[in-house]
């Protein structure tokens, strides 16, 4: 039997900041990680320079069914907390756009951080030890059997992350034993992901694949612009990666493929000055051209400019603002960056993370259902998340 004060499971960003947190504290803290190293999603995010925060968080950049909850663990670690401990590691960093903070060289240079600060603070992390099952033998008596024994602690921390990128070791693992001690689980779906096309939407798309530009993308109330690539099953790009977190199956997704331009007023002041112009000449000026000749054999009619009338050409402008999209799905978890749903916030607290049902029980990170933007949102949640856990438990 190996006693410690708090076990976490899960040594990713929220568990590793958790864990050097109540480090920290004096207290004896063990991170337990079924994979064969931690922080595996940190590696892997941003290109491998790890988008680690987003210096314009705010809670309205979160989606949970109780859309209060991130407000305190935010506005108490927020992006500029994080930002010292990188700087005091001397990590350059750069912003590439919107707030959003990359590593200048590597990733890897996060979670060398991460653990340079597990070791300071003595936590015992170990990797490719899979969990069994957990017992909770009385209250604050927690046993995690494992095949590297079997550890206790009167607090137990949940930081096994979403179902995204299951490649990565992801699994329900979580969700699974959140409902064990009684806790609801919302409903998951994959988030911050690519869309489908299929049939002859996917067919008028096909040729397509490789093309970007930058769009407008509208569902259910959310709209933001960003650039859209066309890839050979639908639809990528920061712009539907972001709207993909709002719709589902059936929902309306219309695209402005002319963000920031009056396509009317455009296309009449074409028309005066040219002519005898081709559409597809026309909006290739501002389209990429394959993509304008794709819309004038399949949506639009192609002829001289003089040849629209006024009513055709504000159809014309209509389609090219409001572009209606028929996608048949995501690419699911595989490819998703992040899982919508989790553990119901209604039953945790939003200071410490603890279970309002067991004692000594917390759940931090992607388990729980507060999902970021894309932009380095999310990992803004895990560190502000695994902090407000990790100076709360055993207090």
């Amino acid at each position: 039997m190996h006693d410690y004060d708090v076990l976490i499971i899960g040594g990713g960003a929220a568990g590793l900041m958790c864990a050097f947190t109540a480090g920290r504290r004096g207290l004896r803290v063990a991170v337990i990680e079924h994979a064969n190293r931690v922080g595996k999603k940190i590696l892997m995010s941003g290109g491998g320079r790890c988008n680690f925060t987003n210096t314009g968080t705010t809670p309205a950049n979160y989606l949970s069914g109780n859309p209060h909850f991130c407000k305190s663990a935010l506005a108490r670690y927020t992006p500029w907390h994080f930002i010292e401990m990188v700087e005091r590691h001397r990590i350059a960093y750069h912003e590439k756009e919107l707030g959003q903070l990359f590593c200048d060289e590597s990733s890897k240079l996060i979670v060398k951080m991460l653990m340079d600060e597990c070791t300071a603070a003595g936590v015992r992390v170990l990797t490719s030890c899979g969990v069994d099952r957990v017992e909770a033998m009385g209250e604050r008596d927690f046993r995690v059997h494992t095949a590297a024994g079997t550890f206790r602690a009167p607090a137990l921390v949940v930081a096994t992350g979403g179902l995204s990128i299951p490649s990565m070791g992801a699994t329900g693992f979580g969700y699974e034993l959140a409902r064990s001690f009684g806790h609801a689980v919302l409903p998951t779906r994959a988030g911050l992901v690519p869309l489908t096309l299929s049939g002859t939407h996917q067919q008028r798309f096909a040729e397509l694949s490789g093309v970007a530009f930058p769009v407008t993308a509208e569902a259910n109330g959310a709209s933001f612009s960003n650039q859209m690539l066309i890839t050979h099953r639908g639809l990528s790009g920061p712009s539907i990666l972001q709207i993909s977190s709002f719709w589902q199956p059936g929902d309306a997704l219309v695209l402005d493929l002319l963000p920031g331009l009056d396509a009317l007023d455009f296309l009449e002041a074409q028309r005066a000055a040219r002519p005898a112009a081709m559409l597809h000449t026309v909006l290739a000026e501002v389209l990429p051209k394959r993509f304008a000749q794709r819309l004038c054999e399949v949506w639009l009619t192609d002829r001289p400019m003089k040849q629209f009338t006024p009513p055709q050409l504000r159809e014309a402008a209509a389609l090219l603002q409001r572009f209606p999209v028929t996608a048949s799905g995501t690419e699911g978890y595989r490819t998703a960056e992040v899982t919508l749903g989790g553990v119901d916030t209604h039953e945790l607290s939003s200071t410490t993370m603890e279970s309002r049902r067991v004692p000594g029980l917390y759940f931090v990170g992607e388990v729980v259902d507060v999902t970021g933007w894309l932009g380095g949102y999310n990992f803004q949640w895990a560190w502000a998340a695994g902090h407000a856990c990790g100076g709360a438990v055993c207090a």
